[in-house]
């Protein structure tokens, strides 16, 4: 028989210990739920939050061996991690979720692409290239978005190619060739399913992004969409977890065009930034939602407590090193507002360094906080 979750026994461990680890370590506190961190870096912010950090890599697999060897369940907040070794975890007993299958097929986004298309997903229409000179190939069909197949994350391993004159910048590796779809909107929603194949949804939130980072600056919930685009991107997130047959959390990144018609982007089997505002938002937070789904716990309530927006706290472009953080008491003073940041010792441009989360009576009341929270507080060096 096995130990239950919430006896110190039994031990949970964590591939990754950046803000994703730390935000559900803080929910994991709640259910008595002892955890283990493996990270790369020796002052990741998890680093000083659990009694066993193990600093060593998460594509080495004999560390993930050795690291999952006494953990009764291992989790991950960053997909990057070395598959074989969880497979070989997951022979010997151990719970994986999500599953090494699962993760396989995301750390490619070509293999993500191929699953939209086995399983009538709507995606943007694509090629699979080898190198540029496979790229060369589609000319009359630009423009493209292309995209790295294996490590790209926050915007990296992503370039725009508007017509075959810009093959130099191309990436010469394996790459999704996408096609450009003019959209309206960018969206987001949030599944969980748990071993009993129980799923559950957050409401669909809108995203803003940075365009020079490339990374969501803002998060409105709920989204200013039709009832119609809300029941789509709502249907195709709930159809994925069920053919994946997840067990976790998944974020399900939409394009909504012109005419409301949904494509996916692309999916995370994670907690997501698109998921932070849930903390104060919703009646469970996201981070909730991906423990009670990996152990076979009943799913929360995902209703909306207030309107919200997030704000990701970016590193002040042309500042390096420790960070500080010019305006905070300024912001804390404001009713509705809520501060997060994520322990990184150094600051960079565009990191991600902390969010705001505003809660307020409408969308448009909580907009103008938040322009007054990005104005106001900078983290500089």
């Amino acid at each position: 028989m096995s130990v239950p979750f919430y006896n110190p026994a039994y031990r949970v461990g964590i591939l990754g210990g950046g803000q994703l680890g730390r935000m559900l370590i803080q929910e994991a506190v709640n259910l008595n739920i002892s955890i283990s961190i493996l990270d790369p870096d020796p002052s990741a912010p998890c680093k000083n939050l659990v009694g066993e950090f193990v600093c060593g890599s998460l594509n080495d697999y004999d560390t993930v061996m050795r690291f999952g060897a006494d953990k009764d369940l291992l989790t991950i907040e960053i997909e990057h991690v070395n598959v074989d070794a969880l497979e070989h975890l997951e022979k010997q007993g151990k719970k994986v979720y999500p599953q090494p299958h699962v993760l396989r097929m995301i750390q490619d986004k070509g293999e993500q692409k191929k699953f939209y298309q086995q399983n009538n997903i709507p995606t943007a229409p694509f090629y699979l290239v080898e190198n540029r000179a496979g790229i060369a190939l589609h000319g009359a069909e630009f423009p493209f978005f292309q995209k790295l197949r294996k490590g790209g994350y926050d915007g990296k391993g992503v370039t725009r190619l508007d017509d075959v004159n810009e093959l130099s910048k191309a990436f010469d590796e394996p790459s999704v060739l996408e096609k450009l779809v003019p959209f309206k909107k960018e969206i987001s929603v949030i599944v969980s399913r748990n071993e009993n194949g129980e799923i559950a949804h957050f409401p669909v939130v809108e995203c803003e992004f940075n365009p020079i980072a490339n990374l969501v600056e803002f998060l409105f919930s709920p989204s200013d969409i039709s009832s119609k685009t809300e029941h789509d991107a709502i249907r195709i997130a709930r159809e994925i977890a069920e053919c994946s047959g997840i067990v976790g959390l998944l974020a399900v990144e939409m394009f909504v065009l012109d005419d409301d018609t949904v494509l996916v982007n692309e999916i995370a089997p994670r907690p997501h930034n698109s998921g932070h505002h849930t903390i104060e938002a919703n009646i469970s937070s996201q981070y909730e939602q991906h423990l009670r789904a990996i152990l076979n716990l009943p799913p929360g309530s995902t209703d909306i407590v207030r309107p919200a927006i997030m704000v990701n706290l970016l590193g002040e472009d042309g500042y390096t090193g420790d960070a500080v953080y010019k305006g905070l008491e300024d912001i804390l003073r404001i009713p509705g507002v809520f501060v997060h940041l994520y322990g990184k010792k150094t600051t960079k441009p565009f990191r991600k360094m902390g969010h705001v989360t505003i809660l307020a009576d409408n969308i448009s009341a909580a907009r103008s906080l938040a322009r007054k929270v990005q104005s106001t507080l900078k983290i500089i060096a």
